[in-house]
């Protein structure tokens, strides 16, 4: 299974311990609103607060490109605040797991 299959698993199933066992411990996030850097147990806390409310969903996903150094993701997001995004992600690999990701996102609404 690719890791955007995993990844996409994990979000649909909104498991975090899932999510977190694809993520190296060296990892490094770009969060795109602010171009702030978080460690995975900086994301982790961010993210468990996603997956555990419903408000936020991945209305769909794709995957543009994935080998075993890069995946490069397009989703549309919903939010809680009632906004849409196109969101793009970045992610380079290391062991086969995510150790930097970047996103750009435009607002739809």
């Amino acid at each position: 299974m690719t890791l955007y299959d995993k990844l996409q698993k994990s979000m649909a199933d909104r498991d975090v311990n899932s999510y977190a066992n694809l993520i190296h411990e060296d990892a490094v996030f770009v969060f795109h609103k602010t171009g702030n850097e978080f460690s995975k147990s900086d994301w982790m806390s961010m993210a468990t607060g996603m997956m555990t409310n419903e408000k936020f969903v991945q209305d769909s996903s794709r995957c543009v490109y994935e080998n075993d150094d890069i995946l490069v993701m397009h989703d549309f997001m919903s939010y809680p605040d009632d906004t849409k995004e196109a969101v793009m992600g970045v992610i380079m690999k290391k062991d086969g797991k995510i150790v930097r990701m970047e996103t750009g996102a435009t607002l739809l609404s």
